[in-house]
């Protein structure tokens, strides 16, 4: 149903709130009719200030590396002491003058002491936490439920801007090992992570590693900075020479930065009309270069708008 000449912007976006747009799963449309249908970009064009909401600078971390700056939104929802414990390490400075240690190809960057056998101390952070692998679904008040099946997990959808899972028979929640997402390192031990090693996602989606590693939020800008440094040679994609490795200038929390010199980002609500829209717009792609629409959408795929204000 061709609806979309004419239509104006609150029009749009309720029209796909409401699934009047949706193809059917299995049902290929012509290309005619697909390149009329909106794209993601077309739903965030029309958007409105408050399909967004700003980053909470006591929730948000700033790695500044050789080139630039890689900005992490937090969720402490789902790993409220690895969060908190973050912010300490942050906060006494533990990160400053360490190194971004591993690129691993299809996997992930990592960061954190390169020296093992003599590691930095630390002053009040601990060295490891129990493991926050999942939380109560009722904690997690602001999930949004995908209609898509998923293979990893019986609901999937998204938290306040962050891809997650649930399964009412446990009533357990968890975030996923989606693309940008930041997790702590750890041994075997469940409990022998605390946040003093970080990696972040840089390759297809690992979603077996959900809910046996803690992960404690995303990164909101910045991919670019990790996902093209150069592959390390030894197991694990490790970097082999000390001159190999990245140093990280500072790492701070956002709310310890004056703002003048914070980044001013938004992420779109995930709960707003306009961002079902968005994900509808993923799902049964239009404009002009779509000749099938999927018809479904992967967790991971799912996007989630993020802007600069100037």
């Amino acid at each position: 149903m061709d609806v979309l000449h004419g239509i104006n912007k609150a029009s749009l976006l309720a029209a796909m709130a409401a699934g009047s747009l949706v193809l059917p799963a299995q049902a290929a449309r012509p290309a005619r009719e697909l390149a009329t249908k909106p794209t993601v970009a077309d739903v965030v064009k029309a958007s409105t200030p408050a399909d967004w909401r700003a980053l909470d600078p006591e929730n948000t971390l700033y790695m500044d590396i050789p080139g630039g700056r890689v900005v992490i939104e937090l969720a402490p929802v789902f790993a409220p002491r690895h969060a908190a414990n973050i912010k300490t390490l942050a906060r006494e400075n533990y990160f400053d003058g360490l190194a971004i240690i591993r690129s691993q190809d299809n996997w992930v960057v990592q960061w954190g002491d390169p020296d093992e056998k003599n590691p930095r101390p630390m002053k009040t952070a601990k060295a490891t936490l129990p493991a926050e692998f999942t939380v109560a679904m009722k904690n997690d008040v602001h999930f949004t439920r995908l209609p898509d099946r998923d293979g990893y997990a019986p609901r999937v959808g998204h938290s306040n801007g962050f891809p997650s899972a649930r399964d009412p028979k446990s009533g357990q929640a968890w975030l996923t090992h989606c693309y940008g997402m930041v997790g702590v390192g750890r041994d075997n031990g469940a409990d022998s992570g605390g946040g003093s090693s970080l990696y972040v996602v840089i390759g297809h989606a690992p979603r077996h590693l959900d809910r046996n590693i803690t992960v404690v939020g995303r990164v909101i800008s910045g991919m670019p900075l990790l996902s093209t440094l150069p592959r390390g040679a030894a197991p694990m994609g490790f970097y082999d020479k000390p001159e190999q490795h990245v140093p990280i200038a500072s790492f701070k929390v956002a709310a310890d930065v004056p703002e003048s010199e914070r980044s001013k980002f938004e992420v779109m609500r995930t709960d707003s009309a306009a961002y079902k829209a968005a994900l509808e717009a993923q799902r049964n792609r239009g404009g002009p270069w779509t000749k099938v629409a999927a018809g479904h959408l992967d967790l991971c795929n799912a996007p989630i708008p993020v802007r600069e204000q100037q």
